[in-house]
């Protein structure tokens, strides 16, 4: 078998999704339908859906994965208890002296929104309806305030803790072993989420320092696009008030990635002492009612429910995606490509940049990465550092116009008068910097594995 009725598997996806059909049905759906007709036809051999309770299974079995509602519930109490309404509000009025002192303000609560829920579309819709009405009112450039707003709300996938890490460091990990067992190696080295964690650090850092340097530069040569606001709005009760609203999450969140980075704890455990301490906050805040927690309750089990079913479908596509031997064709693809590892590394990201226009990462990391992670990790990949390009290529994804999902998230919540070029435009020296960024991962891919190697001793 050539293996092409594989790719005619994705072509059929592409096509139900655009039907408007939910991304789990999509998956199990093309999958059975082509599983039962290559049964037909004598060109698919069942046995290999005899393996599917056994991967449900390890879905049900795997401890990382419960990190996953749990982050969840994390993000959705901080968001409901108005942290980051309140902190927006007061760093703005502290830094918003200064010209492009808003902008600098939406991209640290970005930052720390980020840490906090690690959902590229509740951030971005978070920080739309909290910020732009003010930028606007301040006689903010439309452009530039939606750029802002929408590369802030995208640093959930490169900050950790993030939903993104957790769900790409577990499907790493599987990829990494089984491709030292390819290689022959039975005595598999292991990746965790806390090494994606630790490596996920400094680029993110660096990442929110571009883009303040870039605010800074509009700032001082073109202030009228980000003017500030009256110094007399400042005061010495704004600081306090800051340091009141910033403290206790930025404790949480440093407890929670600390524990994770320093060992002391699982992300599972770390999650569910973060679940606890947002709980504990908007206590504190007086944001926590029986509705309150409620809808929480309820939010978090939408985005979990969506998260594992999504999986399940996956896992199954896999695994005809297999039989039809989609993996042997796309391992064939890779490596007869010119230039190598470097261009089959450069083709694979190409390809998950343009699926980031048509699917969230849930889908990619749940499918794609299957299939190619353990070609790319077979050719001497480092794990940690692929693990972080995927998270940074698929963040540019989800900037770039015209389909990017955040641009759509904040079009979703915008004025009316705010046109669609405006936020198009506003985004590309954002998505500038992100390819800068990526650049230099792949020229230093230190960058990603430096911490890890030290903490861990890697």
């Amino acid at each position: 078998m050539d293996g092409s009725i594989a790719l005619w598997m994705f072509a059929a996806v592409f096509i139900v999704l655009l039907m408007g059909y939910p991304v789990a049905i999509s998956l199990a759906g093309t999958a059975l339908a082509f599983a039962f007709a290559g049964n037909y036809f004598g060109l698919f051999d069942p046995t290999f859906l005899e393996a599917l309770p056994n991967r449900l299974f390890g879905i049900i079995e795997n401890d990382t994965l419960i990190a996953v509602p749990l982050f969840v519930f994390m993000g959705v109490m901080l968001e409901k208890s108005k942290v980051a309404e309140s902190l927006l509000e007061n760093m703005s009025k502290l830094f918003g002296s200064l010209p492009g002192g808003i902008g600098f303000s939406v991209v640290l609560v970005g930052m720390l929104m980020a840490a906090s829920t690690g959902i590229v579309g509740a951030t971005v819709v978070t920080m739309g309806l909290l910020s732009l009405p003010t930028m606007l009112k301040r006689n903010y450039d439309p452009a530039l305030a939606c750029g802002t707003i929408c590369a802030s709300g995208t640093l959930g996938q490169i900050i950790p803790p993030s939903i993104v890490l957790v769900l790409l460091g577990d499907v790493i990990s599987s990829a990494y072993q089984q491709a030292q067992l390819d290689m022959g190696i039975f005595s598999p080295e292991t990746v965790s989420v806390g090494d994606l964690f630790a490596g996920a650090l400094i680029p993110g850092i660096i990442l929110v320092i571009l883009y303040l340097v870039y605010l800074a530069g509009i700032a001082l040569f073109k202030p009228a696009v980000c003017p500030a606001i009256p110094a007399k709005e400042v005061n010495a009760s704004i600081i306090v008030e800051l340091i009141k609203g910033l403290l206790p999450p930025l404790i949480l969140i440093m407890a929670v990635l600390g524990s994770i980075i320093a060992g002391v704890a699982t992300p599972t455990e770390a999650a569910a002492v973060g679940a606890m301490g947002a709980t504990l906050l908007a206590y504190l805040k007086k944001q926590l009612s029986v509705k309150q927690l409620t809808d929480v309750a309820q939010n978090t089990t939408q985005v979990t429910s969506m998260v594992f079913f999504i999986l399940i479908g996956a896992s199954l596509f896999s695994l005809v995606f297999r039989g039809f031997g989609g993996d042997e064709l796309i391992e064939e693809l890779l490596s007869d490509l010119p230039g190598g590892v470097f261009g089959a590394l450069l083709v694979v990201m190409l390809v998950m940049f343009l699926l980031g226009f048509v699917l969230d990462f849930i889908e990619i990391t749940f499918v794609v990465v299957p299939i190619v992670a353990p070609i790319l990790l077979a050719m001497d990949i480092n794990p940690i550092w692929l693990g972080i390009m995927i998270a940074l290529n698929l963040q540019t994804s989800f900037l770039t116009p015209p389909f990017g999902f955040a641009l759509f998230y904040l079009r979703g919540v915008a004025p009316a008068a705010i046109k669609t070029s405006q936020i198009y435009r506003g985004v590309i020296p954002f998505i500038i910097i992100q390819l800068f960024l990526l650049a230099l991962l792949a020229i230093w891919p230190e960058l990603a594995t430096w911490l890890p190697s030290i903490i861990y001793n890697n």
